[in-house]
């Protein structure tokens, strides 16, 4: 931006777990600006983590932010471009920059899903990213070993 940075808007708890993190996880769920719809997929998918949950001294919001934990990368590789070659820098991300990327692999992993119902499907991959499991856990695992594999050029970093 030209002037200064953008404030960052507060965000309103959502009603049932009074937690900011729900509504931001919605947020990223929605679809054509329809948050009900959005809460309701969500809220859904956490009574079935709840009927599914094994372990019974966590909630089924522990286990969802325990699957958002899971799935949250620590380093990226970033492109750069030094004399005529690119090369995969790993980079350390900002702490923001790793829950959004976390909700937003579990929410695409999610719609890929063979489920019958978008809360099913929430489920299942949240219950999946918990034990370690799931297509957006292997997403972290290949992003971690994509930097690991491109070390040598951090020295490059910026």
């Amino acid at each position: 931006m030209r002037k200064r940075k953008a404030k960052k808007r507060p965000l309103l708890p959502d009603p049932r777990f009074n937690d900011q993190l729900v509504t931001r996880f919605v947020n990223n769920l929605m679809w054509d600006g329809k948050k009900s719809v959005a809460f309701k997929i969500f809220y859904d998918a956490m009574d079935i983590v709840e009927e599914k949950n094994t372990d019974e001294e966590k909630t089924a919001l522990e286990i969802w932010k325990e699957a958002l934990s899971n799935v949250m990368p620590h380093v990226e590789v970033r492109s750069r471009r030094v004399g005529g070659a690119t090369y995969q820098i790993p980079r350390p991300i900002r702490a923001d920059r790793k829950v959004s990327m976390a909700m937003k692999w579990l929410i695409s992993y999610t719609r890929k899903r063979n489920e019958k119902t978008m809360a099913l499907k929430l489920a299942n991959e949240v219950l999946a990213a918990a034990k370690e499991e799931g297509a957006a856990v292997k997403k972290r695992v290949d992003t971690h070993k994509m930097a690991e594999a491109n070390k040598a050029f951090s020295h490059f970093r910026f």
